[in-house]
């Protein structure tokens, strides 16, 4: 990624300031209540899920502690990311993702319609998973996505299905509180994610030599429900703070975990919560490494307010819409660019 492609470049507005406002107050929730007590004590549970529906409103954003995924296993993970994004680029697009399968290795990926400063591998959380065909919604052909297999490192997979476990645990303990939060049911949302769509991405941040004109990922909204980050120590996570608009940096906090809602839960809450615009600096010396996890619902899901959250005085303020079919869209958005904004949540909001 030597000298500056005009393809990084970002617009004037959008380029990040180098002067960096830290995020007083992204909330820190700790899970030890749900999960080191026998008998969870009402009131800790109480107060937690209070503390949840709190960070979900006024951030979108908060990290969890104690929240029961293994160190040692993340650490595991953390360094076969590593020893992969070290091969060589010859070795990597071996297991390179093309149009017809999303997963495995890729270098070109756009958000906005800008390249983003990085490199990723994205690995299924079912394999197969089942999807539509297209985003046409007259076609009802459904096809099958499917995962590679990096053949260095070692274990790799092994290590990763092992990962995946342990996330979606915490994922579902997660959407528990947020529905509790909203005064669900606590299983409310389980089954809509039975046979979901959630995958993992490793992504690497090499140094950039101009980072005031580029960014690892630029401005965006998270599509799925949650996000489940785990991040270096490096940092560069950025969230528009819904107080004043302006960006500020989430700073690593070691072993924890960022969570944030995506735009499926601001739908299902008919706005009560809101999926909130982040980004990714890229630094001028360090390389950066991070692993997401996005939990996504099956593919024939029918995303709308929910009934038990709407009535005469709040109506729905979203039109259903299907999400596999948002999926593919989105999909084949980030793997060229396009003359349009990809599609966004707001293309339902009802006037």
């Amino acid at each position: 990624m030597g000298e500056v492609d005009p393809a990084f470049v970002q617009e004037q507005e959008h380029r990040p300031k180098l002067s960096i406002i830290e995020a007083k107050g992204i909330p820190e929730i700790d899970l030890s209540p749900i999960l080191h007590h026998a008998v969870p004590n009402p009131s800790d549970i109480e107060n937690l899920v209070k503390e949840i529906g709190s960070a979900s409103k006024e951030w979108g954003f908060f990290q969890v502690t104690n929240h029961g995924v293994p160190l040692s296993l993340r650490q595991r993970l953390e360094e076969a990311s590593r020893l992969f994004f070290a091969q060589s680029l010859e070795e990597k697009k071996k297991v390179a993702r093309d149009e017809v399968n999303p997963t495995g290795y890729y270098d070109t990926e756009h958000t906005k319609n800008v390249r983003d400063w990085k490199e990723v591998f994205d690995f299924l959380s079912q394999d197969p998973t089942l999807v539509p065909r297209s985003s046409d919604e007259h076609d009802d052909g459904v096809i099958q996505w499917t995962n590679q297999s990096p053949q260095y490192p070692p274990q790799f997979r092994a290590i990763l299905e092992e990962y995946i476990q342990e996330v979606e645990k915490l994922a579902y303990r997660l959407l528990e509180l947020i529905a509790l939060s909203l005064g669900l049911e606590a299983k409310r949302f389980e089954e809509f994610f039975k046979y979901q769509t959630s995958f993992i991405r490793f992504n690497h941040y090499p140094p950039c030599p101009y980072p005031h004109l580029a960014l690892g990922v630029g401005r965006h909204k998270d599509a799925g429900a949650l996000t489940i980050l785990a991040q270096d120590e490096v940092g560069g996570l950025e969230v528009k703070r819904k107080s004043d608009q302006q960006w500020v940096l989430v700073k690593p906090t070691p072993d924890a975990y960022i969570i944030n809602v995506g735009d499926i839960i601001q739908v299902w809450s008919n706005d009560a919560y809101e999926s909130v615009e982040h980004r990714v600096m890229v630094n001028s010396e360090k390389e950066r490494f991070s692993i997401p996890f996005f939990f996504f619902p099956a593919h024939d899901t029918v995303v709308k307010p929910l009934e038990e959250l709407t009535n005469e005085e709040n109506p729905p303020k979203y039109r259903p819409y299907n999400w596999g079919k948002f999926l593919v869209n989105r999909k084949s958005s980030n793997f060229e660019k396009k003359k349009v904004e990809n599609i966004q949540i707001y293309h339902y909001k009802i006037a």
